[in-house]
């Protein structure tokens, strides 16, 4: 049997909201020491609180670097097309967002991009036009989808995005055979070494 990975305390940590006192204490210890350890940290910085809650308190309210305010165009653009080729991989999307924490991002994409591409006809699962039966009505002619990436026009493009797991870089539409591409994103989201191919002689 395994050892768990730390040895519950009989101390009770405090669950409410935080104080100005208990913000102040985690800024300065981790301006002084640095993250490091967050199961050794409130102890140390007389905080009775648990590892994780100040772990969470610091990366989503307290860093230096957050970006404070309501998500621009260009943001919201970023995140439909992050999304249409990740998914709901938070954490990924916000890795590209900078300011922008994966909890935010979450948030922002089940309260308001979600519902906003059902409206323009768009399926937020597979980001897929609906099927010629549903009511479209709500997509007027040349509407854009999202700013930047395609001139969608009404139920000219049935096909925006392959269906395959496959990322493709064009789609296209059957129509005004459109074809369009996502702009130049560096997703390299490899963690090893680069791939170096071989030149043939």
């Amino acid at each position: 049997m395994r050892k768990p990975c730390c040895k519950k305390k009989e101390t009770s940590y405090y669950k409410g909201a935080w104080t100005k006192q208990e913000d102040q204490k985690l800024i300065d210890y981790i301006q002084k020491h640095g993250e490091g350890c967050w199961r050794s940290l409130p102890q140390a910085a007389g905080l009775v609180r648990s590892g994780k809650s100040c772990r969470l308190r610091w990366v989503n309210y307290l860093r230096p670097d957050l970006k404070r305010g309501n998500i621009d165009q260009d943001e919201e653009d970023l995140i439909i097309k992050l999304h249409a080729l990740l998914g709901n991989r938070w954490s990924l999307i916000a890795g590209r967002l900078p300011g922008r924490t994966d909890n935010e991002v979450k948030n922002y994409w089940n309260t308001h991009l979600k519902r906003k591409l059902m409206q323009m006809g768009v399926d937020p699962k597979n980001h897929h036009l609906r099927q010629p039966g549903t009511n479209l009505s709500l997509v007027p002619k040349n509407q854009k989808i999202a700013s930047g990436t395609q001139d969608w026009t009404g139920l000219e493009c049935n096909n925006n995005f392959a269906n395959s797991n496959e990322v493709n870089s064009t789609t296209s539409c059957s129509e005004g055979n459109t074809v369009s591409s996502l702009p130049d994103l560096n997703l390299d989201l490899n963690i090893g070494l680069p791939l170096v191919e071989e030149t043939q002689c």
